[in-house]
């Protein structure tokens, strides 16, 4: 749409003197409706576009950018980029690009039906229908839900990029979001709550699919029956059984965030903590060999989506960890420049006026050979920990700690009784040691990862199967 101005940036950005030019025109828009206790909260709708410019001159990086699409726009932030990465090169220190192959590519995801194809009282409608059935569910075993918040999000992206090194790239993804928080509460037993978002690079076909009636109704009945019935998790060592959504946050959390080289290289200590891993620990033990966590933004209908970075680099599926041993680290051209490997894919900015930084996209546990039966019947004495309410995790990645929600006593390798607040808390090494078998149960949640200052905010897959981790001993939360 704007490839003139885009060309024209490049070019200008040579002529000035820049050893490297890449211009990106993003326009984003995003659309939310909420539903809060019943009533409508927010219906909005946004809209942002403009051209972003960025160059390397005298070994220093230059960024800036416009909203105002004109000529003489374009010739002013071409201008101010440079002028930064010339008053940065005077500070020392010297920023190269590693070698790429060039791209020129066309990526469209085209919805079924489109986002706004339905209505806002049809969405309404919708969240509504949503909202009751929880509230009757919970109502029906003497549980209320004084406390729900349904939401419903839509952000379609289009991007084009050139480059001075012959890419030329565009890109046009729609993505759709759902999200839920839902407290429950008891006189006689206190409070629990449950949250879930799920997200897709597709229309409201995928809202459809998710089935959000029949899955609140199975939420309601699960925290009311914990709430109600649950007890308190065993005192001694027991095996556990792991639900992908915490397998999924995991291995986001403490494979995929300490994995990133800019992270590795200290740049994000200020901002989002440093790394456990250091360039010598590559290619080390820190995990079973069932253990195998990558990231793809490759998968089809995924929240992280793309098939090129905005520096224009094909994306791949990365190995974060390969059988239990830490393998490869996520990079942009900058810090594979560093680490003297090609970039794999990782620079992502979430809008046109931010600079691409290295991102996960869809980060996961490869599936194994085994039905969750199977992994439970295997457990003698245990608890099974399907889903999460809370969680943390240090700065360097290291210490983590995740509160089920939905959690059962395993005897003999049958589910038996609810479990209430139980703790998983030990190191990174610690959890992925511990595995001795991976479901192939397969599934992802939704979200959006923030990083950098300014914050970015990205869409991210995680996920993975449910795990069995042998000899652990379970908190409780008070």
């Amino acid at each position: 749409m704007f490839e003139d101005l885009l060309e024209f940036a490049v070019d200008y950005a040579r002529r000035l003197g820049a050893e490297y030019a890449e211009a990106r025109f993003q326009r984003d828009l995003t659309e939310s409706v909420i539903l809060k206790n019943g009533f409508p909260e927010v219906s909005a709708r946004s809209v942002s576009r403009g051209i972003g410019v960025r160059v390397l001159v005298k070994g220093s990086l230059g960024f800036s950018s416009t909203s105002n699409l004109t000529r003489e726009s374009i010739r002013k932030i071409v201008r101010a980029a440079v002028s930064i990465a010339k008053a940065s090169s005077k500070l020392g220190g010297k920023i190269s690009m590693s070698e790429e192959k060039s791209s020129r590519a066309r990526v469209e995801v085209k919805p079924r039906i489109r986002f706004d194809a339905v209505d806002v009282d049809a969405k309404i409608d919708f969240l509504k229908e949503i909202d009751g059935c929880a509230v009757e569910t919970c109502g029906r075993l003497g549980v209320k839900l004084p406390s729900r918040l349904f939401e419903l999000n839509r952000w379609d992206t289009e991007k084009h990029l050139i480059t001075s090194d012959g890419t030329d790239v565009y890109h046009k993804i729609p993505r759709v979001m759902a999200e839920y928080l839902i407290t429950a509460h008891s006189p006689q037993h206190g409070t629990i709550q449950r949250f879930e978002e799920l997200g897709e690079s597709r229309g409201w076909e995928a809202i459809e699919a998710w089935k959000l009636p029949e899955r609140l109704e199975h939420e309601a009945e699960a925290i009311s029956k914990v709430l109600l019935e649950g007890v308190e998790p065993p005192k001694d060592i027991v095996d556990v059984v792991v639900g992908s959504e915490i397998v999924g946050l995991a291995c986001h959390e403490s494979a995929g965030h300490p994995g990133e080289a800019d992270r590795v290289l200290g740049r994000e200590a200020a901002q989002g903590g440093e790394s456990y891993i250091e360039p010598k620990l590559l290619g080390t033990r820190i995990g079973s060999e069932v253990v195998t966590v990558v990231d793809d933004p490759t998968l089809k209908n995924s929240f992280g989506y793309y098939l090129y970075d905005d520096e224009g680099v094909e994306a791949r599926e990365r190995k974060l960890i390969e059988n239990g041993v830490l393998k490869e680290l996520l990079h942009n051209r900058e810090t594979a420049a560093i680490f003297q490997v090609k970039s794999n894919g990782s620079a992502r900015a979430d809008s046109y006026d931010a600079e691409p930084i290295i991102r996960m996209a869809n980060t996961y546990m490869k599936p194994g050979d085994y039905s969750l039966e199977e992994l439970i019947e295997d457990v003698k004495d245990g608890v099974y920990i399907k889903s999460y309410q809370e969680w943390n995790i240090d700065d360097r990645r290291w210490n983590q700690r995740y509160v089920g929600v939905e959690a059962y006593r395993i005897r003999n390798g049958e589910i038996c009784e609810p479990v209430r607040n139980p703790v998983l808390e030990l190191t990174t090494k610690g959890f992925y040691s511990s595995i001795d078998a991976v479901g192939k149960d397969l599934k992802f949640s939704a979200g959006y990862c923030g990083k950098g200052d300014p914050l970015q905010s990205i869409p991210v897959w995680f996920g993975g199967p449910s795990v069995r981790i042998r000899g652990i001993r379970l908190g409780v939360r008070r």
